[in-house]
């Protein structure tokens, strides 16, 4: 009798456990009510293991549940926001690997001459003046001698004519060069006899005489004469560029220093505005080495204000740009015999600096273009890991534009992580064969080589040394053309990524390179509700498409920070 009465209560029992399992989720256990869930998504989550998901569930800031519309139905409460997706397309927030922040939110106060001809800038500068009391600075950038008919470098006398009392400095769209006019080079105490500064050129003509263009650390003696923004006018510029790039469904930005202001004065402004609750974006910032020794009694602060904010690399250079025919090469310029760029730092001072700040916890970020300033750093990187070694230091190059394959294998062996941006290729590429030639141009821009030694490489925009536009910079990886189309079929098209490296180029690769991946990057349950939701199918839009996508909503951290109208 004892046996049956046991038996009965041991049904019952299971009974009882079988029920319970019918209510609960997939994953065996009650599911907790999520704050909201987004239904009937085409979701792209950029994790290998299962690429594609129908919904999200939220709770706080991090994701609870990624997967079937099924599975995320259980996490509905009483008090649940559900949001049909009606079949859009959702990506992980965009990572932009490679910017530079506050001065793109300093572009949109200042002169935009990106890449227009020179008649149409010199009528904004002529504007300007008449607008302006006599003495006031006018300050702009994005010029390109490439685009304009002749291709020549300008000169002092064009600005001097429509500007005659004002000091006048445009920056090129490489960032490495500043148009000035008579005023702006007296004002920096310019003169025929200024020597050049190390690490930088005064450019002068035939006679000796100024022409207006100055390079590299040149650029400081003019720079440092500019009056600095206000509190409220620096505050405006980062809080415009913080608009402009969740427009984009851009959720975090790697700010690779800033190049016009002390950096770490810079981000003191963003943390002042985080406490204020009107900074949202995550930024990962990093610090000109020529301000940073303030940071080295702290430390590398990761992860403040809720991961919206870490100051964890410093930002080096060790050589210039291709455009202006600064960057370090093995041979020399194509188009310039006899020179081979501009040593901008000296690697004795470099390899002081890296043994300095990389012993003290900082991620080293250096700023190389030229096949020989990336192989000056990696042989400074791989120097100072030989007396320090360190497991997972994830130091990079950034652009690692100009390379060799024996450069290529070192940074895969090293553990170099390189940061590159493909809208540079579809820019560069009116030039750049002109200055390496068509043999060296092979190893320009090698994303598909960098790829195919085992390295993840993170994408970004530059800017505002390119338009922010992520969409620009995933079309441009894909197809190897600018945004007119040209070439047909793409400019050395054996480089091209698919769709998919594309997209984890500025997600889960870029979160990677700021040691963040394991909480951002991808859809997966835990990590940050960063994602944001397209007007078309990235995956399967036409490729000519791609540049035109547009988001619908931007969702940082579960909240809403961006909608389309």
């Amino acid at each position: 009798m004892a046996l049956v009465e046991t038996m009965k209560r041991v049904g019952l029992f299971f009974a009882l456990l079988f029920g319970l399992c019918l209510a609960m989720p997939a994953s065996g256990f009650a599911a907790e009510p999520a704050d909201q869930v987004y239904l009937n998504g085409n979701i792209y989550t950029a994790e290998d293991a299962g690429p594609k998901a129908q919904a999200l569930a939220i709770v706080g800031q991090k994701l609870v549940y990624v997967g079937s519309n099924e599975g995320a139905r259980e996490y509905v409460g009483a008090k649940t926001k559900v949001f049909d997706l009606k079949g859009k397309t959702v990506i992980p927030g965009l990572i932009e690997g490679h910017m530079h922040y506050t001065r793109e939110g300093m572009f949109l106060l200042q002169v935009n001459a990106f890449w227009l001809p020179k008649e149409e800038i010199l009528a904004k500068i002529k504007e300007e003046a008449e607008r302006l009391p006599a003495g006031t600075w006018i300050v702009g950038s994005g010029w390109n001698q490439e685009v304009w008919p002749d291709r020549k470098f300008p000169n002092k006398a064009e600005l001097d004519a429509v500007a005659p009392n004002h000091p006048v400095a445009l920056t090129r769209t490489d960032g490495h060069a500043i148009w000035a006019n008579s005023k702006a080079l007296e004002a920096a105490g310019i003169a025929n006899d200024t020597p050049n500064p190390e690490g930088g050129v005064i450019e002068k003509d035939a006679r000796g005489e100024t022409t207006g263009i100055v390079y590299e650390t040149a650029m400081v003696l003019i720079r440092s004469k500019i009056p600095s923004l206000s509190a409220e006018r620096l505050n405006e510029a980062i809080l415009k560029a913080q608009d402009e790039l969740l427009s984009y469904g851009i959720t975090t930005s790697f700010s690779a220093g800033n190049m016009t202001m002390d950096s770490v004065d810079d981000i003191q402004a963003m943390k002042n505005l985080y406490k204020q609750g009107l900074l949202k974006i995550r930024i990962y910032a990093l610090a000109n080495v020529e301000h940073a020794a303030r940071l080295l009694a702290k430390g590398p602060e990761i992860g403040l204000f809720d991961n919206r904010l870490t100051v964890r690399g410093i930002k080096f250079y060790i050589d210039g740009s291709l455009g202006s025919r600064t960057a370090l090469l093995l041979e020399d310029y194509s188009d310039k015999p006899g020179s081979r760029g501009v040593v901008r730092t000296q690697p004795d001072k470099l390899l002081k600096d890296y043994q300095l700040y990389g012993n003290a916890g900082f991620q080293l970020c250096t700023h190389a273009i030229g096949d020989q300033g990336v192989r000056t750093v990696l042989d400074l990187y791989e120097q100072v890991l030989n007396m320090y070694p360190k497991k997972d230091h994830r130091w990079r190059i950034e652009h690692f534009q100009h390379v060799t394959q024996q450069d290529i294998d070192r940074t895969a062996k090293l553990g170099v992580i390189p940061a590159m941006q493909s809208v540079h290729a579809t820019s560069d590429k009116n030039m750049a064969e002109d200055r390496v030639g068509p043999d060296r141009i092979k190893y320009g821009y090698a994303w598909r080589k960098v790829i195919n030694a085992g390295i993840k490489f993170v994408n970004g925009s530059d800017a505002p040394i390119e338009k922010v536009n992520p969409y620009h910079g995933l079309y441009a990886a894909v197809t190897r053309m600018d945004r007119d189309g040209q070439p047909p079929g793409g400019w050395y098209p054996e480089e091209k990524l698919t769709r998919e490296e594309a997209l984890k180029s500025f997600t889960i690769w870029a979160a990677y390179g700021q040691f963040e991946d394991n909480i951002k990057g991808s859809l997966k349950k835990g990590k940050l509700a960063d994602f944001v939701v397209l007007d078309r199918d990235y995956m399967t839009c036409p490729e000519s498409e791609i540049k035109d996508i547009n988001p619908l909503l931007t969702v940082l951290g579960g909240e809403a920070v961006y909608k389309k109208n």
